[in-house]
């Protein structure tokens, strides 16, 4: 996705301009509430119009003051995914699915509907009312018919912050398989740098009106402070049993984990300061995950060092105290053991 944006908004005592260009199919649009997060959104969308400037998706020109261009949302083909999923509630779940997809023009190729439905696990759910499903359920159900209505651009707007952390684990694999299986952008707009890890790659950093700057996810995080401490997210493969643990895969590395019900492949977390650091191999303990890794970086906080590995082609980031980093000579570059207790990893989806 290319998309090019310079508009101007005004509000009492809020001057909007967000200047931009953006070309990543898997990005967030994070900042504080009040930021002008959803404005833009809504200009984007066409439910909303800027005073001044462009806006241009893939070539395509969708606002153009100069020009007196502004196409309706519906000619746009950019899909909305709000907070709430505000489904008709006089309809069943298959009538909402479909019913974007039966106000398409004519000659848009059509998105599988039998493949998204399996996607989103929606087949037991097509003839039951609306009202009667869970938070999680409505939001599938509402991504479903945006899909459905083949965009070539989706935004979505802080679709998880409605929902506890079980329904937010719920959904997110239902949305990221979604863009994968489908190759559809979006944009993902939260205040919660979390969400945006699970959700995104790239991030337009907005601050009072403007975009501040555009930063890899990963990087963002990484340089943040938390008072729980860093989450280290894992892509871990399908689990073995093994003496009572679950041996997976982590890129060339294999990990020991505490034996629970679900044994297909997922995304696990671990906080940096349950991970512990030695000059060379333990020669005797408790802990199941003993890992060869590289210092690639430091970063001072507050109380902790945030210590950044290279282990087996894959990144790890531990917190330790200032002490350890000086008793055991841990600079750049050099080689250390990251150790880990089999049950300090938990599973996310």
């Amino acid at each position: 996705m290319h998309l090019s944006v310079d508009v101007k908004k005004h509000f009492p005592g809020l001057e909007l301009h967000f200047d931009f260009t953006l070309d990543a199919d898997r990005c967030g649009i994070l900042g504080p509430s009040g930021s002008g997060k959803s404005t833009l959104m809504n200009m984007l969308a066409g439910l909303l119009t800027p005073e001044s400037g462009h806006i241009v998706l893939d070539g395509d020109t969708l606002f153009d003051s100069c020009r007196s261009i502004n196409l309706p949302p519906e000619k746009r083909r950019v899909g909305v995914v709000f907070q709430h999923s505000h489904l008709f509630p006089h309809m069943n779940v298959a009538k909402n699915l479909f019913y974007g997809r039966n106000r398409q023009s004519a000659g848009v190729a059509r998105i599988d509907d039998a493949q998204l439905i399996g996607v989103l696990q929606l087949d037991s759910l097509l003839k039951r009312q609306v009202t009667s499903l869970s938070g999680g359920e409505q939001q599938r159900v509402a991504l479903g018919r945006t899909i459905l209505a083949n965009p070539r651009l989706i935004l979505l707007d802080e679709p998880l912050s409605g929902l506890d952390e079980a329904l937010k684990y719920q959904i997110i694999p239902h949305l990221r398989k979604v863009f994968t299986e489908f190759t559809i952008p979006m944009l993902f707009i939260s205040h919660s740098l979390e969400e945006m890890r699970l959700m995104t790659d790239d991030l337009l950093l907005m601050g009072h009106g403007v975009i501040d700057r555009q930063e890899k996810t990963e990087e963002l995080a990484r340089g943040a402070a938390s008072e729980r401490g860093f989450i280290n997210i894992l892509e871990l493969g399908e689990a073995q049993s093994i003496n009572r643990l679950h041996r997976r895969s982590w890129g060339e590395n294999t990990l020991y984990l505490v034996t629970s019900v679900e044994t297909a492949p997922g995304r696990f977390q671990i906080n940096a300061r349950d991970i512990m650091l030695f000059k060379q191999h333990p020669e005797a303990g408790s802990a199941r995950n003993i890992l060869n890794c590289r210092v690639t970086a430091l970063r001072d906080l507050e109380w902790f060092v945030r210590v950044e590995l290279e282990c087996g082609g894959q990144q790890l980031i531990a917190e330790v105290v200032p002490q350890s980093v000086e008793e055991l000579g841990i600079t750049s570059g050099v080689e250390i053991v990251a150790v880990a207790r089999a049950s300090a990893f938990h599973r996310l989806f």
